[in-house]
C-alpha cells in the first residue's frame, strides 16, 4: 500500500455527537467510498505493516528499557 488511510473523525462543537462516539468502522468505509473489500484489504495491510514495525522495534529494544516486557503479535 503507497498511500496511507486518512480518516476524516474530526467532530464541530455544534454537533450532538462526542469524539468518544464516533464511529471508526464507518469512517473507515467513508474513506474508501462504501467499498467493504477495499477497506477490509487496507485494514489488513495497515496490520501487517504494524506487525513488522512491532518485530523490529522489539527486536532493537533492549531488555531493560521495557523491564522484561515482550510485545504479542496477534491479540490473545
Amino acid at each position: 500500500m503507497t498511500q496511507q488511510l486518512t480518516l476524516d473523525i474530526a467532530v464541530e462543537e455544534t454537533v450532538t455527537q462526542s469524539a468518544s462516539e464516533i464511529d471508526l468502522a464507518v469512517s473507515v468505509l467513508q474513506a474508501h467510498d462504501g467499498d467493504a473489500v477495499a477497506a477490509i484489504r487496507s485494514l489488513l495491510e495497515d496490520a501487517d505493516f504494524l506487525r513488522d514495525q512491532l518485530f523490529i522495534a522489539s527486536s532493537l529494544m533492549s531488555k531493560g528499557i521495557g523491564r522484561g516486557w515482550k510485545p504479542q503479535y496477534e491479540r490473545v
